[in-house]
């Protein structure tokens, strides 16, 4: 209820003051007549005649430490004719640190700009479809990156914080400058503060951090595919993720100017994030869901349940934190892997953008905070709606695996379990490999299923999975991935791009400029035929089976009991298909193998899967009723396994 009182009052005072404003530009005859409230936004300004500039923030810090503040730049393109009316506009930003080495969007656009250090093109549709509107866009170039001083410190302080500084300076509460090394200040007079934050993956992710300060004027976010954690971008409760840590992605951003500077801050990098996959300080930094609690802004976020990059752990934590604290937030899920929403769903998404922006930072009434709250695909390019989300009527239910007539091959039902099931970690093996052989003992995992079902059966949420096992060696890891056993067409989320095809043709979006189009190529959904479809996924090292925080050498031949946290997603398994839990070792290129080789003993009275089900215990009842679970012996199509995934949150 504060929440919601919160958007109303702010309605209401700006839906009468920019209605009196409006008559500022209407002709004469309109000017006369009755003036409803507006409920859009409209393109009413010039793009090429807009303001373009540069500012560079001081972010208070030394990150370089060179003696002086670090200043961070922020190029700027803002509408001309607002200011020539004495009336100031809100501000969407972008923050990023890819604007220089890397590119945005699906066709790696770059900051570019004229002889004067004004940009020219701004990369992405945001500023050509928004400044015609009454927006300025913001694109920020993260410290130590591109045309900024200081150091890339990936999630942490030094990111956050040169992004902070420019929402504190938007609204009158810190000091730009007109120059990167000169005194002659500048001064936002030209914005009413207003902030909106909107980014891809480390730019959302950037979004997420600044909100988790609650620094005042910060009023939406928009994070795409973000993280939520970082300690959850680079380990699963200790079991590596990638072959790498932050300082090689620090390096990977850089500009040469930073490069040379920041060795020390390199270093901390390392010192700070072990391979072991232990908790330290550094994570506890980057750690944006303790400080949920602090977040002012509303949130729309949007992820792809099958992005294998930032995965959607990030999603489920950030949401479920948020929800906890009340705020006010939307959510749209996708199929694909790490995309954007611009290119699998992108007339869609740039009006609901649109309105969302209109309502959040301009006030207006139109509706979009009592539409559904949540925007799911169920099929390629066949989208569904839910009041809530998850949806009222979702309970954890918990089920639990049992022996079947073959070893390796069990059933999964809501009684417990007996006896026992083994295999034996094969780092050559992921979950393409164990789904397409799960009627089948094989040795490298422990399939269990249900029969076909007779009713859908609905996931929606973040489920978990809590094994007893006793292993052969001294290290261990272990994989947990839900599976809908049954045909479907799904979007190619393990080709290269992730679920989409890029086109030759464009449209557009926007006003262009000779430097700057707002025409951008066209994508479609790259669909696939398979037999099964993994759905969720988690991993862990069972070395932390005592702590989150720090793992230990194993005891072989103890029995160790663990819970793995799988992935959020919102999936139909429906009548007809079977339900069925996977446990193994190694995920093949989506976690590292430990050092040895073990062969694990599930206890399976000791094993379960917590599953957030629409309609509990009371739904998986009716939809399995009377089914058998005798499995057939056929080896399943799926994609095409996940190859080595990007060890960069990139757009």
């Amino acid at each position: 209820m504060p929440i919601r009182m919160r958007f109303t009052t702010w309605r209401s005072l700006a839906t009468a003051a920019i209605a009196a404003l409006m008559a500022a530009f209407l002709t004469p005859a309109a000017a006369h007549a009755a003036t409803p409230a507006p409920r859009e936004s409209r393109p009413v300004y010039s793009y090429a005649n807009a303001i373009r500039e540069a500012v560079w923030v001081d972010t208070g810090l030394d990150g370089d430490r060179d003696g002086k503040h670090d200043r961070v730049a922020v190029d700027i393109v803002r509408p001309r004719e607002p200011a020539r009316q004495g009336r100031r506009v809100p501000v969407i930003m972008d923050a990023s640190p890819y604007y220089s080495c890397c590119g945005r969007g699906n066709e790696s656009q770059l900051k570019t700009y004229d002889a004067q250090g004004h940009v020219v093109q701004m990369p992405l549709f945001y500023d050509n479809y928004f400044v015609p509107r009454g927006y300025a866009f913001v694109g920020v170039d993260l410290a130590g990156t591109n045309r900024s001083d200081g150091c890339v410190d990936v999630g942490g302080r030094s990111d956050v914080r040169s992004a902070k500084a420019v929402v504190d300076w938007l609204n009158g509460r810190a000091r730009a400058y007109t120059t990167r090394t000169g005194g002659t200040t500048a001064k936002a007079t030209w914005t009413n503060g207003r902030t909106g934050m909107i980014g891809k993956s480390w730019d959302g992710t950037i979004a997420n951090g600044v909100a988790a300060t609650g620094v005042k004027g910060l009023k939406t976010v928009v994070p795409i595919s973000a993280i939520s954690s970082w300690y959850d971008y680079y380990f699963a409760k200790g079991a590596p993720l990638y072959d790498s840590g932050p300082d090689w992605l620090s390096n990977y951003v850089e500009s040469p100017d930073a490069r040379a500077k920041c060795a020390a801050v390199q270093q901390k990098l390392v010192d700070g994030a072990p391979r072991t996959g232990d908790r330290t300080s550094l994570w506890s930094e980057r750690d944006y869901v303790k400080d949920a609690g602090k977040v002012r802004a509303s949130v729309f976020l949007t992820h792809g349940m099958q992005d294998l990059n930032v995965r959607t752990k990030h999603l489920g934590q950030w949401w479920n934190a948020l929800a906890k604290h009340g705020v006010e937030r939307k959510i749209w899920l996708s199929q694909t892997g790490h995309v954007d929403p611009f290119d699998f769903r992108r007339g869609a998404w740039v009006d609901t953008l649109h309105r969302w922006f209109d309502h959040e930072l301009l006030g207006y009434d139109n509706g979009i905070d009592r539409e559904p709250m949540a925007d799911i695909e169920r099929h390629p390019d066949q989208w569904v709606t839910s009041k809530v989300w998850p949806p009222s009527g979702t309970a954890a239910t918990t089920l639990r695996p049992g022996r079947g007539t073959q070893a390796g091959v069990g059933t999964l039902g809501l009684g417990r379990g007996h006896g026992s099931e083994t295999f034996t970690d094969d780092p050559r093996l992921g979950e393409t490999d164990w789904a397409a052989g799960i009627t089948a003992p094989t040795p490298g995992k422990a399939g269990f299923l249900t029969g076909p079902l007779t009713h859908d059966l609905r996931v929606s949420g973040s489920s978990t999975v809590t094994v007893t096992a006793t292993p052969t060696t001294r290290t261990a890891h272990l994989s947990a991935v839900l599976v809908d056993l049954g045909p479907d067409t799904v979007r190619d989320y393990a080709d290269a791009a992730e679920g989409i095809t890029t086109g030759t043709d464009r449209s557009c979006w926007g006003a262009s400029t000779a430097g700057d189009s707002a025409c951008f190529k066209n994508t479609a959904a790259k669909k696939t035929n398979v037999d099964y479809t993994v759905f969720s996924r988690g991993w862990a090292d069972l070395g932390n089976y005592a702590s989150d925080r720090k793992g230990v050498p194993l005891t072989p031949g103890k029995a160790y009991t663990i819970t793995l946290d799988l992935a959020a997603t919102d999936h139909v398994v429906p009548a007809g298909h079977r339900l069925a839990l996977i446990v193994a070792g190694t995920d093949k290129d989506l976690i590292d193998p430990p050092a040895d080789r073990p062969t694990l003993t599930l206890d399976l009275s000791r094993t379960q899967t917590c599953v957030p089900l629409v309609g509990g215990a009371t739904a998986f009842t009716r939809a399995t009723a009377g089914t058998s679970a005798a499995p057939e012996g056929s080896t399943l199509e799926g994609v095409t396994a996940p190859r080595t995934i990007h060890r960069v949150p990139l757009g």
